[in-house]
């Protein structure tokens, strides 16, 4: 079975990637000196504490083994692993991108369908 890992940008961000082949990453991702990814069972805690309240995200999906070795995963959050990828995100790799509804309280959709490849 394929490990899918999830990249959550802003559209502006993931167009920009797009133009130049490679995703650089976000502010917090230079400042930590690497891409953050998630599992999808860990999608909703990233989503909760990072992104709640922001409008116009895309969910991004790779396959975990076509990133390389500079896949690493490293304990964070609740001392869980997250996948981070010290390199920029190749764009052509990745499996599909999909936008990440809100509701009226800022609270993304996310449900098994969105993750479904």
């Amino acid at each position: 079975m394929k490990m899918i890992v999830y990249k959550i940008v802003t559209s502006a961000e993931w167009s920009e990637a797009k133009k130049k082949g490679q995703y650089d990453g976000s502010s917090d991702d230079r400042r930590d000196g690497f891409i953050h990814l998630s599992e999808g069972r860990q999608l909703r805690g990233t989503l909760d504490a990072h992104f709640k309240g922001k409008r116009d995200l895309l969910l991004i999906a790779f396959e975990a083994s076509r990133l390389g070795a500079d896949l690493k995963w490293e304990q964070s959050r609740k001392g869980d692993l997250f996948p981070h990828l010290y390199a920029p995100l190749d764009v052509s790799v990745a499996l599909w991108e999909r936008p990440l509804p809100i509701d009226s309280d800022g609270v993304h959709y996310l449900d098994e369908d969105i993750l479904t490849c």
